[in-house]
């Protein structure tokens, strides 16, 4: 009986750290697209640290061999308001630099993460080889 890959812990968690990446990513584009609607304040999602304490990703075994996701996914990330570089006469809140900065780091997380998994996944596949 085989096994998919989002049981191995490590793909489980790259799996919720991509998805936080695209809901973060989601929250910065909607920030850019009102960045000159009035009144709008800037919003950012909690730091993947704090979904995780609260989430928990926990290992546990189905099989000797086997780890897998011991808890469900999170129906909803929390919005919370940043902490912003300024708020203009209009009211609105965004940093165009900000979340271009923003932008860039989640870029950089999504290869970083994606090497880590085909790095990780090319082991998997040489030690199941022989």
């Amino acid at each position: 009986m085989g096994t998919s890959l989002d049981q191995v812990y490590l793909f489980g968690l790259a799996s919720r750290r991509a998805e936080w990446l695209s809901n973060r990513q989601a929250v910065v584009a909607e920030n850019i697209a009102n960045a000159n609607t009035p009144g709008f304040k800037a919003k950012d999602i909690k730091p993947f640290g704090e979904v995780m304490e609260t989430t928990r990703l926990a290992m546990a075994g189905d099989n000797a061999l086997h780890l897998s996701d011991a808890s469900g996914r999170a129906a909803d990330i929390d919005q919370t308001t940043e902490t912003t570089w300024g708020t203009v006469h209009s009211g609105n809140s965004v940093s165009l630099e900000q979340e271009m900065l923003k932008a860039g780091e989640i870029q950089r997380d999504f290869s970083l993460d994606t090497s880590v998994v085909k790095a990780f996944h090319r082991f998997l596949l040489t030690a199941t080889k022989g």
